[in-house]
């Protein structure tokens, strides 16, 4: 009898000391150092790491296509092609019809340095561009929903012949298109990365459940609940996955700021980066992180333990 109570008082001691105590940490069942616990900080600031740039990648392909889709949108070009001693009479009858187009705004005939810029990089900054028959150009902004293409180009064929209308849709499409496809791509990686996140937490979790067969079997023997133990290795990996991907989200943000600024080298990568209040949002990456982890170890956790049951 003595001998049982003695018994009794260890596997108490045993509960206490590994369970903090009163007022203790409830988590030292899970050890604090090991392959676990790397895995665990490793995946979840690598996966927090990639996931600021997939982020970036979705809200700069979002604000690229916005603003292609406005830009394109915003203005229609009309080109008068005739020959030389004709083109000012053609373009001047454009200019007519034009000017009495409802839903536009005042039309411009685009100079020849502005012309000279679009041809610089096909044909260098060196070519005369007077020396080319290059056709005339005119800028016509949208300024209402009454403007009709379709109508206004059956007005040029009829009233000034060689004048044709170019609403950039076929540029337009493709264009934001590429970048919708690239901001859903963004996003697809995000999820797969909150995915793959889950999944190695799930077995970084198991492993140590599987370490500690021996510490769970005597949790068991005093009396201790699968919730009450799911709940110490729910807390342990939800801090190593909160700060793992609060370092993996740090290092990212600081090489997000790193790269040139968009007018610096020009080019589509140098767009690549958080504007404004868009530097907020990486911010949720731990506490998503974090969330993450307290399902993917809780199930785990409680699912192995009825299993071993």
């Amino acid at each position: 009898m003595k001998r049982r109570n003695v018994k009794g008082l260890n596997l108490m001691a045993v509960w206490q000391g590994l369970m903090g105590g009163e007022g203790g940490k409830g988590d030292r069942i899970v050890p604090p150092t090991g392959f676990t616990a790397q895995l665990t900080l490793f995946s979840a600031g690598a996966m927090a790491f990639l996931a600021v740039f997939a982020l970036a990648l979705a809200l700069a392909t979002g604000r690229l296509a916005n603003r292609w889709s406005a830009e394109l949108a915003g203005s229609v070009t009309v080109r008068v092609s005739a020959p030389v001693a004709e083109q000012e009479a053609r373009v001047q009858s454009a200019l007519q019809v034009l000017q009495s187009t409802p839903g536009v705004g005042p039309a411009r005939v685009m100079p020849q340095d502005e012309l000279a810029q679009l041809l610089e990089p096909w044909f260098g900054p060196d070519m005369p561009v007077d020396a080319l028959p290059v056709p005339a150009l005119i800028d016509l902004p949208i300024t209402g929903e009454a403007f009709d293409p379709e109508g206004l180009r059956l007005r040029l064929e009829a009233e000034a012949p060689g004048a044709v209308l170019d609403d950039h849709t076929e540029w337009r499409r493709p264009l934001v298109s590429a970048a919708n496809r690239l901001r859903m791509l963004g996003i697809v990686s995000l999820l797969l990365i909150t995915a793959a996140s889950g999944a190695m937490i799930t077995l970084a979790a198991k492993a140590a459940l599987a370490a500690n067969g021996q510490v769970i079997r005597v949790l068991r023997l005093i009396g201790a609940r699968d919730l009450t133990i799911a709940t110490a290795f729910v807390r342990r990996f939800t801090r190593r996955a909160a700060v793992g991907s609060a370092i993996g989200t740090a290092v990212g943000m600081l090489g997000i700021a790193l790269l040139p600024e968009a007018n610096a080298a020009g080019g589509f990568l140098t767009g690549l980066g958080f504007r404004g209040w868009d530097w907020l949002m990486p911010l949720l990456i731990p506490f998503i992180a974090a969330a993450v982890a307290f399902v993917a170890t809780r199930w785990a956790a409680l699912k192995m333990l009825e299993a071993v049951r």
